[in-house]
């Protein structure tokens, strides 16, 4: 297939009446499909899949927007994966680092942490910057931000020749508690584009003015490492975008004018994963969930997170095994996908991921090409999960994809059969392919039921708590089998599952960032507490960060007055390594004395953990926190009274029945329905199927489920209603 042709378009189940059509269009760029959303003319929501093309994602992006003569009057909100890509391939430009004297091998010395306890020979993840690009100048800054040696320039006068003659595309400068005095990185880049012009230069007083030096100096490196490829793709877009506005998801759930994201490209690492979680907070939210655990399961890996009222943000992400302390939502990621691959290890136990059969080969089940090729050698006689769903029945073979791709149900099961093979001699030949399909499929569900305990239990959180929110290509198939497992007594399963990442873009709000440690001990002896109450001195120490809030998204044309800033501390008890960030809902204005502000602490120290030290732990403040949010006006989600269903008009759904395994032992009769055409209000209980373009839910025995006023499905089990 060309890659530059549209793969499927089919319209939306959401159809609101007398609504003007929203000027954007959001569009997610994936691994192998480039997701569309947007409203039509007629006020009808519209989707499009076009087949992504990782040379240059502007080519689908532009192919799918001529395809369906999109105007220059619609603003484009984009979900990138350039710098994603670019890290996990180790594919970024050529990038050098200039530190303090002495502190060069901060970057490769790390923090010395040992994820693999028992590994004879730790292996760390190679620099982005070789140790030949890793520079020091002479100066130094004290911990209290006092300049104990001055900036020598002249030492740059023989790096400057070095940059040139090794073809160098970006420059990291990350100094000693610059964070304190930023004036010496300051310096350092007025000389650079002096001597050094037209290339790109990240400051880490710009990037990240926090402490921590290794923190700091990765989280600068990823960004001069992947800001030229952004840059770069980014102007090419907007140049072919002509007159149409673009902005960019970025990895806290928040948006950035093109510009921006280009200079600061670290800030999108995780678009695409962010996109989907502002989506299933919306969509839930509309239909009245409002702590929800999102889960997003592709084609490669799962990602689960959960929003208890809000978006959940941390500071303290990774990516591709690196360090990444920008605001990002907090998603947990297992590999545990529709592709991952079944084997056997030496002792007979089975797994599942996180190596996935990909795009190509595919799930054994997948069509081959017309010319026969040999499949890789990894991948021969080891099931997929998608080839489980299969075999069990929970996959339509007819109906997958809107039925534009016959699924080989044969494939599947000599596949699995072949796997059986592995696992156990006793098992009768005639059940191989089931019990090791019923097998792949626990040890998957497993895998991602440890995820969803990791980001509730392990953080204070009864999952009984929360709404499930499934969405991507294989969210839907999974759903219930994993909220039975962890108590979750409701599935919410929007409209649009497989393209809720690009719906996310279009309800995402203009967003900044901004930190600062300030590292002040919380005891009633510290000399601001005299002239000063708490919040007035917060205020003042906050004061810089409003400013540049101000400044910066007055520039790029939002109004100051309807700016919303929000305010979080990070705190911990001396001795910590680790902070917990305390939310201010009120702002800064709204605690009431010391007293208040470490009670807030101890409160969600033992909501964490389990326990407070509110006797004798001293508590820090460690940094300052702002975030300023533009009003947006995302476009509503139509909403219908849905009104009951007679059965005759539920019949005009059904497709059929088939046997799906719900236990081991015996498959059972389901209903298969057509879920485009089950109406508003429409009541059905399992066991069923529904099929739809975009995904396929299961509704296991003992489930109930009902269609919205917003076309959702809502499930609860029986024994909850």
């Amino acid at each position: 297939m060309n890659n530059e042709q549209p793969v499927a378009h089919r319209p939306s189940p959401l159809a609101p009446k007398e609504m003007k059509p929203d000027t954007k269009i959001g569009i997610d760029t994936g691994g192998t499909f480039t997701d569309f959303v947007w409203l039509d003319t007629a006020g009808q929501w519209q989707r499009h899949k076009q087949r992504s093309t990782p040379h240059d994602p502007s080519t689908a992006i532009l192919a799918g927007m001529a395809h369906h003569q999109l105007g220059e009057n619609r603003a484009v909100v984009h979900g990138s994966t350039v710098a994603t890509n670019a890290l996990l391939e180790r594919r970024g430009a050529r990038t050098a680092l200039i530190t303090t004297a002495g502190f060069r091998d901060v970057l490769a010395i790390g923090r010395q942490n040992r994820p693999d306890l028992y590994a004879l020979v730790p292996r760390q993840p190679e620099p982005l910057v070789p140790q030949k690009w890793r520079f020091t100048v002479a100066e130094r800054i004290t911990a209290v931000g006092q300049i104990l040696e001055p900036l020598n320039l002249a030492h740059l006068e023989d790096i400057v020749p070095q940059l040139i003659a090794d073809e160098i595309e970006a420059v990291a400068v990350c100094l000693l508690f610059s964070f304190l005095h930023p004036a010496h990185e300051e310096a350092i880049r007025a000389y650079l584009e002096a001597h050094w012009p037209g290339h790109h230069i990240s400051l880490s007083s710009d990037i990240l003015p926090e402490y921590r030096e290794y923190e700091r100096t990765s989280t600068t490196v990823i960004n001069a490492y992947v800001a030229p490829l952004m840059s770069r793709y980014l102007a090419r877009l907007s140049q072919k975008l002509g007159r149409r506005p673009l902005s960019i998801m970025q990895s806290n759930g928040g948006l950035l004018t093109a510009h921006t994201a280009g200079v600061q490209a670290a800030r999108t690492a995780l678009s695409g994963p962010a996109g989907g979680v502002v989506g299933a907070r919306y969509v839930a939210e509309q239909a009245g969930h409002s702590h929800i655990i999102t889960f997003d399961m592709g084609g490669t890996s799962t990602d689960v997170a959960l929003c208890p009222g809000r978006l959940p943000t941390t500071s303290t992400g990774r990516i591709a095994e690196m360090p990444l302390r920008l605001p990002i939502i907090d998603i947990h990621t297992v590999g545990a996908g529709g592709g991952s691959l079944g084997y056997v290890d030496a002792g007979g136990a089975l797994h599942v991921g996180p190596e996935s059969a990909g795009a190509d080969p595919g799930p054994a089940c997948y069509p081959q090409p017309e010319t026969p090729r040999a499949l890789p050698a990894h991948v021969h006689g080891r099931g997929t999960v998608t080839d489980a769903n299969l075999v069990l029945g929970r996959l339509d073979a007819a109906h997958f994809l809107g039925g534009t791709m016959r699924l080989d149900e044969t494939a599947a099961a000599q596949a699995l059969h072949e796997l059986a093979d592995q696992m156990s001699d006793s098992i009768a030949n005639s059940a191989k392919a089931v019990q090791a399909a019923w097998g792949v499929l626990q040890v998957a569900n497993a895998h991602m039921e440890r995820a969803i305990r990791k980001i509730s239990v392990e953080r204070g959180y009864d999952p009984r708590d929360f709404t499930l929110v499934p969405f991507g290509g294989a969210g839907p198939l999974h759903a219930c089998d994993l909220a039975a497992n962890l108590g979750i007594p409701r599935v919410l399963v929007p409209a649009l599952p497989g393209v809720l990442s690009a719906l996310g873009m279009l309800v995402a709000v203009p967003t900044k960032d901004y930190a600062q440690t300030v590292m002040v001990t919380l005891t009633a002896d510290q000399e601001w507490v005299g002239e000063l109450t708490v919040g007035a001195w917060l205020k003042a120490q906050f004061a810089p960060l409003v400013a540049r809030a101000q400044t910066e998204m007055g520039a790029e044309g939002h109004d100051l007055a309807h700016i919303a800033l929000r305010y979080t501390l990070d705190m911990r008890y001396q001795g910590q390594s680790h902070e917990l960030p305390i939310l201010l809902p009120e702002g800064v204005a709204g605690i009431a004395g010391l007293a208040d502000l470490v009670g807030r602490f101890h409160a969600v120290h033992a909501a964490r953990y389990g326990y407070a030290q509110e006797e004798k732990g001293v508590v820090e403040l460690v940094t300052l926190r702002l975030t300023a949010v533009a009003p947006s006006s995302p476009p509503p989600l139509p909403y219908t009274d849905p009104q009951p269903v007679p059965a005759s008009q539920i019949a005009e759904a059904v497709l059929g029945t088939k046997l799906v395994w719900f236990r081991p032992e015996q498959a059972q009769e389901t209903v298969l329905y057509d879920r485009e055409k089950l109406r508003l209000g429409a009541e059905f209980s399992g066991p069923a199927v529904l099929v739809q373009y975009d995904t396929t839910l299961v509704v296991p025995p003992g489930w109930h489920g009902r269609v919205d006023g917003w076309s959702n499905v809502q499930l609860t089990r029986n024994n909850e209603q």
